[in-house]
């Protein structure tokens, strides 16, 4: 008959909050001699776990030319809708080697988050993702194959002044909220000379359609997971 010798290797255990304590695991090792199976004791492991506290930051503004507009208790904050287009926006420069973050990539932004009243009123008019980055295209031109983006491409000044427009009307109107990406979408409107503007005309975007679109001010779509 087989003889079997088990033995237990310690392990330590440690964490920054309480001394290392030991526990016993069994583990088979490997020794073979016929029919006999000698397991011996192997060398200690030591496993240390450490704890951290990581801390994030959410900001509700967006950069701004007119940081003395109000103070900043009675500003208004940005949607996290309204944050999240901005983001992609920069992602939208960056995709297309572009040096800066202009109004077409604000418009590409809008589109790309998605689920804001703007994004929706865009893609029942017909303004989608594909043909905005197109028009971007046939507009400004392909950047340099071998040149990269800045991680946050600096927005240009017809961009600036898109943001700084949708501050300005929130503020204009009285209304209590947020920033919505109507605004935003309103201020790209509003530079008429900027390639968002050239861009949404050309896709079929009008004074009359912004002033349907204005009725959509301080709402955004409340998306139900349920």
């Amino acid at each position: 008959m087989a003889a079997y010798s088990l033995s237990s290797l310690p392990f330590a255990f440690s964490t920054s909050h309480s001394p290392p304590s030991k526990r016993f695991l069994s583990l088979p090792l490997t020794s073979l001699y016929g029919n006999r199976l000698l397991l011996r004791p192997s060398t200690s492991f030591v496993v240390k776990h450490h704890s951290s506290v990581t801390t994030a930051t959410v900001s509700l503004s967006l950069p701004t030319a007119k940081p003395d507009r109000a103070p900043s208790e009675k500003s208004p904050k940005w949607s996290s809708r309204s944050i999240k287009s901005f983001a992609m926006a920069e992602l939208e420069a960056r995709k297309l080697k572009y040096p800066n973050t202009g109004t077409e990539a604000l418009l590409m932004g809008i589109l790309v988050e998605g689920t804001s009243q703007a994004a929706k009123f865009l893609r029942a008019n017909g303004i989608t993702l594909f043909k905005a980055r197109e028009e971007t295209v046939n507009l400004l031109g392909k950047s340099d194959l071998y040149f990269f983006s800045p991680e946050h491409p600096p927005l240009t000044e017809q961009a600036q002044r898109a943001l700084d427009w949708a501050v300005d009307e929130k503020l204009k109107s009285g209304e209590s909220g947020e920033i919505t990406t109507t605004y935003l979408l309103l201020g790209i409107w509003s530079e008429k000379e900027s390639a968002g503007h050239k861009i949404l005309a050309t896709l079929g975007f009008n004074d009359e359609k912004a002033k349907e679109l204005e009725k959509y001010l301080n709402e955004d779509i409340v998306l139900n997971y349920k």
